[in-house]
């Protein structure tokens, strides 16, 4: 049996207090990080660059994201489909707004979920991650 991956680029936003944006696509529940597929020209950060700017507005610096390794969990939106994604850090201190199949964006604080209903990578992937290396005093140099 063979799986069908879905290859994204995604970012942990985190917002000069501290909180990391989720979003949620138009026609779905489950909230999750910013970004989306990476096109087969594109390097993962040029894909999170492109979708970023397309979900929310925001134009980043590709060299200023900090590459936090590959994650893997079940697909929110595509069952039986596991997403596979390069994740990057980036700390932002600009507004952003829902845009394209962005239907909402939240600010939570990262040692939860805020309340909310979270895709798989981002609730028992990404943001465990983020705690235990990024938001552990003894790790605390490991992020921006």
């Amino acid at each position: 049996m063979t799986t069908s991956l879905i290859h994204i680029a995604a970012a942990l936003l985190i917002g000069p207090d501290g909180r990391t944006l989720l979003v949620r696509k138009r026609g779905t529940r489950a909230f999750m990080q910013p970004g989306g597929k990476i096109e087969p020209h594109e390097q993962p950060v040029q894909a999170l660059a492109r979708e970023l700017d397309e979900e929310l507005g925001l134009l980043i610096d590709p060299a200023q994201a900090r590459y936090l390794g590959a994650f893997s969990a079940p697909a929110a939106n595509e069952p039986g489909f596991i997403v596979q994604a390069e994740v990057f850090l980036l700390n932002i201190d600009v507004s952003v707004s829902p845009a394209a199949e962005i239907e909402e964006v939240r600010w939570i604080d990262p040692t939860g979920d805020g309340g909310l209903f979270l895709a798989p990578l981002t609730g028992e992937v990404i943001l465990p991650f983020y705690r235990a290396t990024c938001l552990d005093s003894r790790l605390k140099d490991c992020c921006p």
